[in-house]
């Protein structure tokens, strides 16, 4: 069931509506990025002012050139760490509309879905990039104390964190957040390995910007799989 669905997410993966949300999501991640460098750039070079005074070669004009530019290179290098977080969390905003175009091509006789608002998509992609990022940090850590368990780890906790992600992306269009939360639970298991299939891409460079595409995408297919053995779809 896992693998099925992740082989019928992997074939869709050129969709045109997955392209929109992906290049709309690095667009966005692009833009606050390099908002949030000329911000500090230019507040760097405003505290520092035009000239500043330097014991024995008295007062200088060039310094905040100098700081600026070093700042400047200094975001641009963590701009390369920051853009698959950040772009992640945009794209998972835009995670309903993937969800859309699957069941569009693979299960066109389903009602509409009743969808879910901006305002949600928007708290759980912040929500989503909170606890990523607190999780990794705890792996990194695991994985300086115990080298050996620290990749095991990564996965297996990134695995959790996706599928319990992805699956309520794909679950809450049609069951709502509480029927969400109810068949999660009750499939924790397989959610779980299947999300850690997902996390396996993240420490693959370039890929791991469409993991959030490819997770929504395939739990939209393990969903309908689970609903299918008895359950109504909603």
């Amino acid at each position: 069931m896992i693998l099925t669905s992740f082989l019928k997410a992997l074939g869709q993966l050129g969709d045109p509506r997955f392209r929109k949300v992906l290049w709309r999501g690095l667009a966005l991640t692009i833009g606050l990025l390099a908002v949030i460098t000329a911000l500090l750039v230019w507040g760097v070079g405003w505290l520092i002012g035009d000239a500043v005074t330097l014991p024995l070669l008295g007062e200088v004009q060039w310094v905040d050139d100098v700081v600026s530019l070093a700042f400047l290179a200094l975001m641009i290098a963590l701009s390369v760490f920051l853009m698959v977080p950040v772009a992640s969390a945009f794209v998972s905003m835009f995670l309903d509309e993937v969800a859309e175009a699957v069941e569009d091509r693979h299960y066109p006789d389903l009602a509409p879905a009743s969808g879910v608002p901006l305002t949600e998509e928007i708290r759980d992609g912040l929500a989503a990039l909170g606890v990523l990022v607190v999780a990794n940090i705890v792996a990194v850590f695991l994985t300086l104390v115990l080298p050996i368990a620290g990749l095991p780890v990564f996965y297996l906790l990134n695995g959790y964190l996706l599928g319990r992600e992805y699956f309520t992306v794909a679950a809450m269009r049609r069951l709502g957040r509480e029927g969400a939360r109810d068949l999660r639970r009750r499939e924790g298991a397989r959610i779980w390995a299947a999300g850690t299939l997902m996390a396996v891409p993240l420490t693959v460079p370039i890929l791991n910007l469409v993991v959030p595409i490819l997770g929504a995408a395939t739990f939209t297919h393990l969903y309908h799989a689970i609903q299918s053995r008895g359950r109504p779809s909603g």
